[in-house]
């Protein structure tokens, strides 16, 4: 009877050691948010926010991925809480061709593309059927047309927009050749061409610095490319979400922003 006993505070000392152990673990991991990032700059800004997430009793896990398809399926599939990579047309795009349930919490920043000097030095300076590179996908050949716009060098349609692609140039006075290439091969080519409109995050890459014209904070583009924190459909108002966001929408994140980017990335809050 006696072992019979022992047993069974044995059997129930385990028992509740395990609930302990499970609680634990359910409480230290709820102390945790992992959030996904491309390198530059988006995981260069979360390291920063590390700090403030600290003060409040959060850890941040920022896992590092090279494209725009991982960061997705993994928190679609709750591998991870948050990421921190797209701004919202390609998001849309994505949830519409993939089936994803991914919503945006918080838009954090915005990276202007720049129009830099090839072979000629301004847009003074340029001959008649001078060439200019712009990336070819979608999104950032119609933000790049739009900038050529605003700095007088062509006329786009009537509400051709961010949809707007070469077949919309209305109005071409210097006879300009648009040279399409691949987002990250425009700033390699650089000096094959007479001006070159680069993206934020390819400009820091290369090293590029001084354009002649920057998107403005203002611009259409602005309002539409800014980068965005994003987190799974029906998580928008969880505790880490939360806290999340507050960590960043900060006045020390913003100055960092401002202090390391020269503005190649704008904050927007």
């Amino acid at each position: 009877m006696k072992k019979r006993i022992l047993v069974a505070a044995a059997a129930a000392v385990l028992a509740l050691s395990a609930l302990l152990a499970g609680c634990a673990g359910k409480s230290a991991d709820d102390k945790v948010i992992k959030i996904g990032a491309t390198v530059t700059p988006h995981s260069e800004i979360l390291e920063k926010v590390k700090e403030n997430l600290a003060s409040s009793g959060y850890t941040l896990d920022i896992v590092i991925y090279n494209d725009y398809v991982l960061p997705n399926t993994a928190l679609e599939d709750g591998e991870l809480d948050a990421n921190f990579f797209q701004h919202a047309p390609y998001l849309e795009d994505f949830n519409k061709e993939n089936g994803t349930h991914i919503v945006s919490v918080a838009p954090i920043h915005f990276e202007p593309m720049g129009l830099y000097a090839g072979k000629t030095a301004s847009i003074a300076d340029l001959a008649d059927g001078a060439s200019i590179a712009v990336p070819n996908d979608t999104t950032n050949e119609a933000r790049a047309l739009l900038l050529l716009e605003a700095n007088g060098l062509i006329k786009l349609k009537e509400g051709s927009g961010i949809s707007s692609t070469v077949i919309d140039i209305e109005d071409n006075p210097k006879n300009l050749k648009i040279e399409e290439l691949e987002a990250a091969q425009v700033p390699k080519a650089i000096q094959d061409v007479d001006l070159a409109v680069v993206n934020g995050n390819y400009a820091i890459e290369a090293g590029l610095s001084d354009p002649i014209a920057v998107e403005a904070s203002d611009s259409l583009a602005a309002d539409t490319y800014a980068n965005i924190i994003c987190v799974k459909e029906g998580n928008e108002n969880t505790e880490k979400t939360k806290a999340l966001v507050d960590a960043i929408l900060q006045d020390n994140i913003r100055d960092f922003i401002n202090s390391s980017y020269k503005g190649a990335v704008v904050p927007v809050f």
